[in-house]
């Protein structure tokens, strides 16, 4: 429906979970890079009152974009209002409300609705905005509704973890290292091919082949949200066949006369493979530790390689 140039559109969907399990998913956003399949990465600046700032990095049509909003909370009504404060065009405007609603002890239903209008009302700006928002919210309830009814059965397929190195140098030279990611094939020996494109300063699209222990090559692609000098966050949208999901952040933390470099890992393994790809006997806790082995190790090399750069440079 479209009325003064603003377009409204409702989505909706019923979930297998108690509501307020629904609504505590939807209302921290830490847990959005996990269930919902377009966002890369979320910050959060508390605003007191049940208020909010959010910054969401998400693709919109398989393009990396990435918005400001201001959300108010209201658990005891299970709504969660957004507006974007910071749009991208062709958007000009945008924002809605989360609304979780109760059927039963173990049922909800989602309803998803957004108001926004393009710049200067342009029709092909609106066309854009009309794909993106009716995919992304499709995604966005299709994905919930799995990892919300899936979460009790599926909690050992879910783990995290980090690896830190502690480097003599300054944060900008590590970050740089990483940042750099065009440069991998030179610096990074597991590392055999790269294309990074970067269409907006920080936002980046990875592509790269790298070589396991074991001799074999994966190629993987990822979105990176790059923020200076702290912090790169990524999430791989090509997995290899082991995992579901797999986001990461590399963070950068000052010292005294250090930084402490961290990569952290999260995991969501696909156990319809597990057997094919490490034998009948398999089980998820050997997958888990195969999957561990290999990302850490890839992380440990990066990171020690980040370590001679950043010290070589004082």
């Amino acid at each position: 429906m479209t009325q003064n140039g603003v377009h409204e559109t409702e989505h909706r969907i019923t979930v297998g979970a108690p509501a307020d399990v629904v609504y505590d998913l939807i209302a921290d956003v830490r847990n959005w890079p996990r269930i919902f399949p377009p966002t890369i990465h979320v910050d959060r600046t508390d605003l007191g009152s049940q208020q909010e700032r959010i910054r969401v990095w998400a693709t919109a049509n398989g393009e990396p974009k990435t918005w400001t909003s201001r959300r108010v909370l209201d658990p005891d009504g299970r709504r969660i209002t957004f507006r974007q404060e910071v749009s991208t065009p062709p958007v000009a405007a945008m924002g809605g409300v989360w609304t979780v609603e109760p059927l039963s002890p173990d049922r909800a239903r989602i309803v998803l609705t957004h108001d926004y209008r393009a710049v200067n009302d342009d029709p092909a700006g609106l066309e854009w905005i009309d794909r993106a928002v009716d995919g992304n919210s499709r995604s966005e309830l299709a994905a919930l509704k799995e990892n919300v009814e899936a979460a009790h059965a599926a909690r050992d397929l879910t783990f995290s973890f980090e690896d830190t190195v502690r480097i003599a140098g300054p944060a900008e030279d590590v970050y740089d290292f990483i940042n750099e990611a065009d440069r991998w094939t030179e610096r990074l020996p597991h590392v055999s091919h790269v294309r990074l494109d970067e269409d907006a300063p920080g936002l980046q699209t990875l592509e790269m082949d790298t070589k396991a222990k074991d001799g074999s090559v994966h190629t993987t692609r990822s979105h990176r949200v790059c923020l200076p000098h702290h912090l790169i966050a990524y999430k791989q949208v090509t997995l290899p066949p082991l995992m579901r999901l797999h986001t990461g952040l590399w963070t950068f933390v000052p010292g005294e006369g250090e930084v402490a470099a961290t990569s952290q890992h999260t995991v969501v393994l696909n156990p319809d493979n597990i057997a094919g790809l490490l034998g009948a006997d398999a089980s998820v806790e050997d997958a888990r530790n195969y999957v561990r082995d290999a990302l850490s190790t890839n992380s440990r090399a990066t990171l020690g390689h980040a370590k001679d750069h950043a010290e070589r440079e004082r």
